[in-house]
């Protein structure tokens, strides 16, 4: 049953200023920072009086910090690279900076008016993770970094992601009896009996100084229910998923019985409506939006999943005429920290939310907290060591220096895996029957394989980016749009060269002006019969693609494909034709990464002549286009 929260008292001082570490993390305008240090009491509840009479009216204010989607990130390290994390933007990840934050916040609102909740995806994701989900799992004693560290930072709840059931129903198990704190799915049910599997709620209190009753918050946790899809095989038989919003209609009329005076909610569920399923289930994958407008009841929603960046909305009501909820959704890995600001009054009889707000905080301002470094300082040792173990081997060489240009065994490797994986997933479907076809894009022009010796980090470097696979229909007439916009990357020229490779790729985009990146051009090729296709750069955008079969035979513009591709590319990225509205017919949220390091670790060898293809090429008009 949901139990009630007892306090925990501050953590000891030191060091920087909580207030100019908190001064330096704000992310968002004036407003979010004037917000941010205007608290309603600093040691006592604000009261209001009348002459000559008791206090009557008394305001108080609680802070709910919230992380989300951190996938396994304990310390700003980058893994794949053996270096620490840095991106485009200069993000900084992981829970040992986020403990710095927090220790910020808790001192500068006293510890005994926050509460701390993530919104899940905690265990699945980076090879810390993986790595004590597989290679040394929780059912052999190994206790999971992410428990040591989240019972550091005294998290009050997790609500339960998606990927939370990647390892299987017994490993979840496994880390929740690690935990010091409840995971949270009111959604997740037992296939028997339709009950809860997990804790639904959780109910804390708060003692406010002059005021006889505690300020009750109840925190809800729900999760995508797409986890019936993704993870079928793992909770199929053992678990059932209800709908957020309906799920939340049920369990928060029970809060508010229960004498919860504020109810929050961490939601596994994306805030812009839509499913990558389509209607595959009753249930749409990103409800929050939905759950904020059709729930009386709610006052604040931690958002996860989408991996969206969103310091404060605001949803309208449609159940309570004027009545606005707020919704906060931090950055991934623990990029960033929420905070909501909730100012309750105690009018003499109840508590009454007065006024919500939300900020992001930026780890990348503050330095990684010494106590969580040290905790997971023989883990990350040991991670490190295991991504420089050796895992196979090469025949010959693969390297994608030149795979923007010109066709590569490097990219046909990322594709066979790609369609393979797709292609035994379809078996016993209505689709088995379909030719299956992979796309690609060159993301490194640095990554190689060496021959020989093939550890886990060069394997991960052909693929430095973390989407997930999946596999669409499409029609010929649709694939060959696709290759078509594809072919938009590559610049017009009035012969076959030579040409250096920036005079030719890069081009600018005809709906943007602005260049196409490496990462938006697409590779396509076959899986058990070739895909072939000429790109005739003498000819205008959208009329380059020549002699495009499929078995050697020209392809029928009403024929059917799956092609699998990245979540990236399916959800818009690059701005492909087709792909957001096809049908999907595989989604097991699976990174391509990890299943192209689990493809070696199982097969042991990589051999190019067992998949290379050349599928593809530039020419002018019938000749080879030349590139050096």
């Amino acid at each position: 049953m949901p139990a009630t929260r007892t306090v925990h008292p501050p953590p000891a001082g030191g060091g920087r200023s909580r207030r100019d570490v908190l001064t330096m993390a704000v992310v968002g305008g004036a407003g979010a920072a004037a917000a941010f240090f205007a608290p309603v009491g600093s040691a006592q509840a604000a009261q209001e009086r009348e002459p000559g009479s008791s206090p009557r009216r008394t305001a108080y204010r609680i802070t709910v910090m919230g992380t989300t989607d951190l996938h396994g990130t304990i310390l700003n390290w980058d893994y794949f690279q053996d270096a620490e994390y840095d991106d485009p933007q200069h993000n900084d990840v992981g829970l040992a900076k986020i403990a710095t934050l927090v220790a910020a916040v808790r001192a500068e609102r006293g510890a005994d008016r926050t509460l701390l909740l993530d919104a899940g995806d905690l265990i699945q994701g980076s090879p810390l993770a993986q790595y004590y989900a597989t290679i040394a799992p929780l059912s052999e004693g190994s206790v999971h970094p992410m428990a040591m560290v989240m019972n550091q930072l005294r998290y009050d709840a997790a609500a339960l992601g998606n990927h939370e059931f990647s390892f299987g129903v017994d490993t979840l198990r496994a880390f929740a009896g690690q935990c010091a704190f409840p995971l949270l799915s009111a959604n997740t049910l037992d296939w028997v009996s339709g009950a809860p599997a997990f804790a639904p709620y959780l109910i804390r209190t708060f003692a406010v100084p002059g005021v006889a009753t505690p300020l009750t918050v109840g925190v809800l946790g729900l999760v995508t229910p797409g986890v019936a899809l993704w993870e079928r095989d793992n909770v199929e038989g053992q678990l059932r998923f209800g709908g957020v919003v309906e799920q939340a209609q049920v369990w928060v009329p029970r809060l508010k019985k229960a004498g919860c005076d504020v109810v929050v909610v961490a939601c596994h569920s994306g805030a812009t409506p839509g499913s990558s399923y389509g209607a595959a289930l009753p249930f749409p994958e990103n409800a929050a939006t939905q759950l904020a407008q059709q729930v009386a009841g709610v006052d604040a929603v931690l958002v996860g999943h989408a991996e969206e960046e969103i310091p404060e909305r605001f949803v309208a009501s449609t159940v309570t005429p004027g009545r606005k909820v707020l919704l906060t959704e931090p950055l991934r890995w623990g990029m960033r920290l929420s905070v909501m600001d909730l100012d309750v009054l105690h009018d003499g009889s109840a508590w009454h939310l007065t006024k919500a707000r939300a900020h992001l905080l930026n780890a990348n301002t503050v330095d990684e907290d010494p106590v969580v470094a040290e905790l997971v300082r023989d883990d990350h040792a040991v991670v490190r060591t295991y991504m420089s173990s050796v895992i196979g081997s090469c025949t010959v060489a693969l390297s994608t220096a030149t795979a923007r240009f010109e066709h590569t065994a490097a990219l046909d490797f990322i594709n066979s895996v790609q369609a393979d994986t797709v292609k035994d997933a379809l078996s016993g479907t209505p689709d088995e029957s379909l030719p299956v076809l992979s796309a690609t894009a060159p993301l490194s022009r640095a990554a190689s394989i060496p021959t020989g010796d093939v550890t886990v980090r060069d394997v991960a470097g052909l693929y430095p980016d973390d989407a997930t696979l999946l596999g669409i229909r499409l029609t010929g007439g649709q694939l060959k749009d696709y290759l078509e916009h594809s072919a938009a990357y590559f610049s017009t020229i009035g012969g076959r060269g030579p040409f250096a490779p920036d005079d030719v790729t890069g081009a600018a985009s005809p709906k943007t002006g602005a260049p196409i990146p490496d990462q938006d051009y697409d590779v396509v090729g076959g899986l058990d019969t070739p895909l072939s296709y000429d790109l005739d750069l003498t000819q205008p955008v959208g009329q380059r693609v020549v002699n495009l079969r499929y078995a050697g035979e020209p392809i029928d513009p009403a024929a059917a494909f799956v092609v699998a591709i990245s979540s990236h590319r399916q959800s818009g990225a690059g701005g492909f034709p087709g792909v957001t509205t096809a049908p999907v017919v595989y989604n097991a949220q699976v990174e391509i990464r990890q299943l192209i390091i689990d493809w070696v670790t199982e097969q042991g060898s990589i051999d190019p002549a067992a998949f290379t293809t050349n599928s593809w090429r530039l020419v002018a008009g019938t000749d080879p286009v030349v590139v050096r």
